[in-house]
């Protein structure tokens, strides 16, 4: 701030140099030769009329006229010739400077955007702890300090081009911000300025993987896999891999970067146990690509104990292994001759987002309804299978009542 004063107080140093130096410079009056100069002009035109007023006839002393005309120029000529000079005071100056001066500030202050400038300014100075505070995640930045930060690193990276430092930071924010352009754009030009820094190479190879261009994925894969050469240690850019993996449906992969994880946190981290769950969600994907079943075949019978009802409904479930009430596919079967055979699949299913097929083992539950509510149970006849698989079939003997 203090060289924008410097520099503003020496541009009105200049102009009002501007403004005096003419003023006692200035082009002398020489008013000896502009009074020549008129009289020659107004000599030359009176000889002309002259001539011609002579050749119509309308003068006949045209010889002394011209002696006249020639004695009044030389009257004309005064007898002081010397050239006068434009005399300037210096208190007539200082009304003026005063002017200039006052004009030049109070319309900076009024048009110039004075307190957007100090503004500026400030947020410039800011920029260590702002830097600071952005990887710090017990005390976030807020949306206008994060606004603040980048403008104060577009400034300093517009005086510093080469600072790649700067420029991941800046991607950083881009990312935090979910600027798709401005990550991709820093992370660029910090991985041109310092390609070998393995921070750079997985933070634009993160920013690649949130953009999500299939195009850019497999580089992005290399910059994460060049980083474990260098670190094959590196948490994160294992961590990258994995979920690109994972999202790509290649499976074992995943599990693989998992594993390698959970060698390096040990068994005592905290993120062992997501580790634990996100191995256990890839390997179920893994064995449901491989089970290609889709239903599952059951034949209900019924005990010669039970008293049939004269109506009802049978009511044919089908739950998770751990046995849960709520069942996850189920239909309506009439009351009649038994045993009797049926299939389920996912055209059974209870709720559209949790299709039989999600489960790859289960318990089918077969149940007597009377009233056609199918929580009422007190009184009802029921019977449920052993744990099979997805693909496999079981028998359902109706043997037990609901107390």
């Amino acid at each position: 701030m203090t060289m924008f004063w410097v520099i503003s107080a020496l541009l009105v140093l200049v102009a009002m140099v501007i403004f005096v130096v003419p003023m006692y410079t200035g082009k002398e009056q020489d008013e000896v030769a502009s009074r020549d100069e008129l009289n020659k002009a107004f000599f030359k035109d009176r000889m002309d009329e002259l001539k011609e007023e002579s050749s119509e006839g309308l003068v006949e002393n045209k010889d002394e006229l011209v002696v006249e005309l020639q004695q009044s120029l030389l009257d004309d000529v005064p007898a002081n010739t010397e050239q006068a000079k434009t005399q300037v005071s210096t208190t007539m100056l200082i009304p003026g400077l005063i002017l200039l001066v006052g004009v030049s500030f109070g319309m900076y202050m009024k048009v110039g955007s004075l307190d957007k400038v100090q503004a500026w300014n400030e947020t410039v100075t800011r920029l260590p702890d702002l830097s600071q505070r952005l990887m710090d995640e017990s005390n976030p930045l807020s949306d206008q300090e994060m606004d603040d930060l980048t403008l104060a690193l577009r400034t300093r990276l517009h005086s510093n081009p080469d600072d790649a430092t700067g420029w991941l930071l800046l991607g950083r924010i881009g990312m935090a911000n979910r600027d798709a352009e401005t990550a991709q754009d820093a992370m660029s030009r910090a991985y041109r300025l310092d390609p070998n820094n393995p921070e750079v190479m997985l933070s634009f190879g993160q920013t690649l993987m949130m953009i999500g261009d299939p195009a850019q994925s497999e580089r992005a894969r290399l910059l994460l896999r060049s980083v474990l050469r260098v670190d094959h240690t590196n948490i994160r850019a294992l961590s990258l891999l994995a979920f690109d993996s994972f999202e790509g449906g290649n499976f074992q992969q995943a599990i693989s970067y998992w594993r390698m994880m959970q060698q390096i946190i040990g068994v005592d981290d905290p993120r062992a146990e997501m580790l634990d769950r996100s191995i256990a969600r890839a390997q179920s994907q893994l064995d449901r690509g491989k089970n290609t079943a889709t239903s599952v075949s059951v034949t209900v019978d019924l005990d010669p104990s039970v008293e049939l009802p004269e109506q009802g409904l049978v009511f044919v479930s089908v739950h998770s292994a751990d046995g849960a009430p709520m069942p996850v596919a189920a239909r309506r079967v009439p009351l009649s001759a038994f045993p009797f055979t049926l299939t389920l699949d996912d055209n059974d299913s209870m709720i559209p987002e949790r299709p039989m097929t999600s489960l790859q083992d289960m318990i089918i539950k077969a149940r007597i309804d009377t009233d056609g509510n199918v929580m009422t149970r007190n009184g009802d006849w029921y019977g449920q299978s052993d744990v099979i698989s997805l693909g496999g079939s079981t028998n359902v003997l109706i043997n037990t009542k609901y107390q």
